[in-house]
């Protein structure tokens, strides 16, 4: 038993044979792209924001805060990071040595009749079973890998968390975005009508041609049409809304229009230094796996090694259960083994390959996901520096339409211009309105990307236990 208390600490400080965790130098450049295409960036670090700085409807507040609660993609997440957790204590188990007790009692009778006798025997034993000395850092690898699987789970579950918030967001906005074509297919088909009543007269008048009844009840047809799919929009906007927040949603956190919440939308500014992409979930995540997969190379490199493992006994017995306890019946035993395989036709040593593959593997996977964040964030940096030329192009384009289409009503009404041209005109001011939404949320979209693309919010990471 003394050995065992001298090798003890041994197993708690053995040497590691993981190579150093080296993160590179991320694969992109160290400022975003700069032209026409670009607005020009500030220098300062982009902000620890949260998604209610952002976003700052409270109805979208509270959407966010029911789908974070109720949303079942988020409760996978949960329970996927709770069982990484809980398998980092599985794993550091073995690190330490496992205790057990067991008692017995047994009679056994000798011969027979007159003759017999009978004697009892009782015993308690307790010890250390099979305890491996971690003199090469296996055990201390295996857990250190599952604790950084376990980070990167936790990371994984913030991707999740930042994807379902972005996605709200967008589902909400898209809400308000078919809110708007509904009001202008709506509007549309109030013109029409009064369109074909006018054009009905006049042929009934013999003064237009039937022709221009027909391309009067053409518009209103296809405004009807319009109506029909953006009732559909809208319902299969809320579908998704629910969807996303696992509940049903309340109509009154709905938004009535694009021009409603086209400011409570924030713009996040981007830093010069594209450092801030390492701070992504998925990013974090790829790095945490890359430091696992560094640590399984201790872990097959310590395999190469003896294994050396420590038994421990303590026991009682006694053929009178009173006299158990007594000294004279306590007994104790500690073994040593020790084993190593001198030949496995290579299989230790191309485990070793193996382990430094996948490390390769991670450590490529990892620079892949900065230089798929610095392009993500990249071109929502483009979108953005050419969205205002593009909402004021798309207003100026819809305010000609309407002088368009009212001045050619006009002289269509005096006898001027024919239908034909007033009917143009007035096709042209609808796809001109549907195109200036369109740039609109696609200006609000924008603002949630570069929140999503940049990382989201700041959460304080936790550790692994």
């Amino acid at each position: 038993m003394r050995r065992l208390a001298v090798l003890a600490p041994f197993a708690l400080a053995g040497c590691s044979l993981a190579p150093r965790t080296q993160l590179p130098p991320p694969p992109v450049p160290e400022s975003w792209p700069v032209g026409d295409a670009y607005l020009a960036q500030s220098e300062a670090g982009v902000p620890a924001v949260t998604y209610a700085e952002v976003f700052r409807d409270p109805r979208l507040h509270k959407l966010v805060e029911t789908a974070l609660a109720n949303n079942r993609d988020i409760r996978v997440a949960a329970a996927n990071l709770a069982a990484a957790r809980a398998q980092v204590r599985v794993t550091r188990a073995a690190q330490f040595p496992a205790l057990g007790v067991s008692a017995s009692a047994s009679e056994t009778q000798t011969g027979t009749g007159a003759s017999a006798t009978t004697s009892d025997l009782y015993q308690v034993q307790g010890g250390v079973s099979s305890f491996e000395l971690d003199l090469f850092g296996k055990l201390a690898n295996a857990t250190q890998a599952q604790r950084d699987r376990a980070l990167s789970t936790e990371a994984a579950a913030r991707t999740v968390r930042l994807g379902l918030v972005a996605n709200l967001a967008s589902a909400w906005a898209s809400y308000a975005a078919d809110k708007d074509l509904l009001a202008i297919a709506q509007e549309t088909a109030k013109n029409a009508q009064e369109s074909v009543r006018l054009t009905s007269a006049r042929l009934e008048g013999g003064i237009a041609p039937r022709t221009d009844l027909s391309q009067a009840q053409q518009i209103l047809a296809t405004a009807e049409g319009n109506i029909a799919l953006q009732k559909t929009a809208l319902a299969q906007d809320v579908n998704l809304l629910r969807l996303l927040s696992g509940t049903e949603v309340d109509p009154a956190l709905l938004p009535a229009s694009l021009a409603e919440i086209d400011q409570s939308f924030a713009a996040l500014p981007a830093g010069l230094n594209s450092d801030v992409l390492l701070r992504r979930p998925d990013v974090i995540e790829a790095e945490y796996l890359l430091r696992a997969a560094n640590a399984n190379i201790g872990v097959a490199r310590a395999q190469l090694f003896p294994s050396i493992s420590l038994t421990g006994l303590l026991g009682f017995a006694s053929n009178a259960l009173s006299d158990l306890f007594a000294s004279g019946a306590f007994s104790a035993t500690a073994k040593g083994a020790a084993g190593w395989s001198i030949f496995n036709a290579g299989g230790a040593s191309a485990n070793v390959a193996v382990s430094k593959a996948q490390r390769d593997a991670a450590l490529a996977t990892y620079e892949k996901a900065i230089q798929t964040a610095f392009r993500e964030t990249a071109d929502a940096l483009a979108t953005q520096g050419t969205l205002a030329d593009r909402l004021r192009a798309a207003h100026d384009n819809t305010e000609a339409a309407a002088t368009t289409a009212r001045l050619s009503d006009a002289r269509y009404k005096g006898g001027i211009d024919s239908f034909l041209t007033n009917l143009v005109a007035q096709r042209s001011l609808y796809t001109a309105r549907q195109g200036e939404v369109a740039v609109r949320l696609a200006s609000v979209l924008n603002r949630i990307t570069v929140y999503r693309v940049l990382g989201g919010d700041q959460a304080t990471q936790s550790s692994a236990k």
